[in-house]
C-alpha cells in the first residue's frame, strides 16, 4: 500500500519536527525534508500537500532560504507557517517586513470571512506567536482570514489555488485553534484519506520484511530499549527463527533489566536471543575513569568488541537489524536544521558484522509511533513504555568512577523513583525520569549514628521532542515518599535532592 504523503519543507525553525508529528497524529503520513528539495523530486513523490515551516531568517535578507516559484504551479496545496507564510507572500508578489512590535507567546486571534482552512472555528480563539517580521501586503488574489491586535495578516489564503499562510504556530498546544487548522488543511484542502495508522504500518512492514529476507539470516543487537525491542519484534513476527538477537549485558543496566529482557523476548516471545555476560569486562575497563566522554568511548568500544565476538560465533548473516527511528535520520542532517549528532543507533556495528544489507523497519517513525507499533504487536506496557536510557546506561548517571558498589546504590534508588512515579500514575505524564548518583557526600543522621554518605539527585522532565525540556512539577507528597524510601531502604544514601533545571541551559542527562 502506498500512503498519501505530505511534505514538510524545513526552513530551520525550532518546531519543525513537531509539525511533522502533528500531521501524523492526524493519520496522514509526512516527511520532513530540506527546503532545497528539487522540484523534480517533489513531482516524483507527488505529495497531496506541502507545508513550509518557520525559520530564523528574514525573507527579505539576501542569504535567506527561498523557494522555486514553480512549486506554486504544481497544483499541490501549500501551507506556510511563520517564515513559510512570509515566504509565500514575498514570492507571489506580496510583502513581508519587520513588524513595529514583535509578538512572542499567547495572542488572541479573530477569524474573518470563510474558507476551508478555518471551517468550524469560533470567531475568536487563542494562538501562539513567535515572530519579528510579518506580512504587510497580501499577494494579488489572496484574502485575509484572521488577525491579531498587532498582526493584521495572521492567516491569509487563496481557496482556488489552495495556498495559505499562517503567521502563528498551529502545531504547538498553546494554539487552541491550531490542530483544527491543520486538520482542515489536510482533509478539507488536500483531500487526505487518513490512511496512516500503526496497525496498517505494522502489517505492511511484516510483509515487506518477510519478502526481503526470504530464506536469509538476520542479526539484531538487542538493547532492551523500546526501539530495538519493537524492531526485533517486527522482524521476528516476519521471519521467526531466521532472526538471531544478541543482548550484551554490560553490567550497567537498571535493576532487573537483563532478567526482564530474557524473560520477555526469549521465554515468552520465543526469540532466538543470546545473552553475552560481560559485566566484569566493562567494570575493569572503567576502573579509575571519571571523565564522562571517556566513559562513553570505552563503553562503546567494548560493546562493539563483545558483539563482534558473538557475531563471529553466529557466522555470516544476510541482514543486520537496527532500531533507527525518524529523529535519528533528521538529526543526521536529512532536514535543513543544523546537524545535531551523527547517526548513532548501534554505532560502529556494521564494520564488525559480516552482512549484506541493513533493515531499519522503524526509520520513518517518531518515538510515540514506535510505542504504538509495539502495542499493536502485543508487547507488554512495561516494555513499550520503558523509560529511555542512554547507551552507556547507569555509567553516565554515576558521577566519577563507576564501581559495583555505586551501581548497586543507584540501581536501588532509581528503582524506587520509577516505582513511586508509577504508583502515583505520573509515568505517562512525565517524559523521562531517573536517579543520579552524585559525586558529593554529606553528613547525615540515620538512627543513632552520624553518617557521611552519597547524595542522590532525582531528574524528571516534561518535553515533546527532548530538544527542549522543563522540569516536572511532581507533587510534594510524592517527592517526600520517594526521598523517605531512598534514605531508609538504600545503602550508602542519606540525602535526596530534586533537579529543577530546564533544558536549556542544562541537558536532560547529567553527563
Amino acid at each position: 500500500m502506498t500512503h498519501q504523503t505530505v511534505l514538510v519543507l524545513d526552513f530551520g525553525g525550532q518546531y519543525n519536527q513537531l509539525i511533522a508529528r502533528r500531521v501524523r497524529d492526524l493519520s496522514v503520513y509526512c516527511e520532513l525534508v530540506g527546503c532545497d528539495l528539487p522540484i523534480a523530486k517533489i513531482k516524483e513523490i507527488s505529495p497531496i500537500g506541502i507545508i513550509f515551516t518557520g525559520g530564523p531568517n528574514s525573507v527579505y535578507d539576501e542569504n535567506a532560504p527561498h523557494i522555486d516559484k514553480e512549486i506554486f504551479s504544481l497544483g499541490i496545496p501549500v501551507l506556510g507557517i511563520c517564515y513559510g507564510s512570509q515566504l509565500i507572500a514575498q514570492t507571489l508578489g506580496g510583502k513581508a517586513e519587520k513588524a513595529n512590535k514583535s509578538e512572542y507567546g499567547r495572542s488572541d486571534v479573530e477569524f474573518v470571512g470563510s474558507s476551508p482552512l478555518i471551517f468550524g472555528l469560533s470567531r475568536k480563539s487563542v494562538c501562539w506567536m513567535s515572530h519579528t517580521d510579518h506580512v504587510t501586503r497580501l499577494p494579488e488574489g489572496f484574502s485575509l482570514l484572521a488577525s491579531t491586535a498587532t498582526c493584521p495578516a495572521a492567516i491569509y489564503g487563496n481557496d482556488e489555488r489552495k495556498i495559505y499562510g499562517v503567521q502563528f504556530h498551529p502545531e504547538v498546544v498553546h494554539s487552541l485553534c491550531g490542530n483544527k487548522i491543520l486538520e482542515n488543511f489536510l482533509y478539507k484542502v488536500c483531500g487526505a484519506k487518513g490512511d496512516w495508522t500503526m496497525k496498517n504500518f505494522a502489517r505492511e512492514q511484516i510483509e515487506k520484511i518477510r519478502e526481503k529476507v526470504g530464506e536469509g539470516r538476520v542479526l539484531c543487537a538487542m538493547s532492551g530499549g523500546v526501539d530495538s525491542a519493537v524492531a526485533a519484534t517486527l522482524v521476528h513476527q516476519a521471519v521467526g527463527d531466521k532472526l538471531v538477537c544478541v543482548f550484551v549485558d554490560h553490567g550497567l543496566h537498571r535493576k532487573d533489566e537483563p532478567e526482564e529482557v530474557m524473560k520477555v523476548f526469549r521465554d515468552r516471545l520465543g526469540m532466538n536471543l543470546i545473552k553475552a555476560d560481560a559485566g566484569e569486562r566493562f567494570l575493569e575497563k572503567l576502573k579509575g575513569v571519571t571523565d564522562p566522554e571517556s566513559k562513553r568511548r570505552i563503553i562503546g568500544a567494548e560493546f562493539i568488541k563483545v558483539f563482534e565476538e558473538e557475531a563471529k560465533k553466529i557466522g555470516a548473516v544476510d541482514f543486520l537489524v537496527q532500531g533507527t527511528i525518524y529523529p535519528d535520520v533528521i538529526e543526521s542532517g536529512k532536514g535543513k536544521s543544523a546537524v545535531i549528532k551523527s547517526h548513532h543507533n548501534v554505532g560502529g556495528l556494521p564494520s564488525v558484522v559480516d552482512f549484506k544489507e541493513i533493515i531499519e523497519p522503524l526509520r520513518d517513525l517518531f518515538k510515540d509511533e514506535v510505542r504504538k507499533v509495539g502495542s499493536e504487536l502485543g508487547l507488554e506496557d512495561k516494555i513499550v513504555w520503558r523509560q529511555p536510557c542512554p547507551g552507556p546506561a547507569l555509567a553516565i548517571r554515576i558521577m566519577g568512577e563507576v564501581t559495583s558498589e555505586k551501581l548497586e546504590t543507584l540501581r536501588e534508588a532509581d528503582a524506587i523513583f520509577r516505582e513511586e512515579i508509577g504508583r502515583a500514575s505520573l509515568d505517562r505524564e512525565i517524559w523521562q525520569y531517573f536517579a543520579v548518583l552524585t559525586d558529593s557526600k554529606t553528613v547525615g543522621v540515620q538512627g543513632d549514628f552520624r553518617t557521611y554518605e552519597n547524595v542522590i539527585a532525582l531528574r524528571a522532565i516534561t518535553s515533546v521532542d527532548a530538544m527542549t525540556a522543563d522540569w516536572a512539577r511532581i507533587p510534594f507528597d510524592v517527592l517526600e515518599k520517594i526521598s523517605t524510601r531512598i534514605t531508609n531502604e538504600v545503602k550508602h544514601a542519606n540525602r535526596v535532592v530534586y533537579d529543577i533545571t530546564s533544558k536549556p541551559p542544562a541537558t536532560i542527562e547529567w553527563e
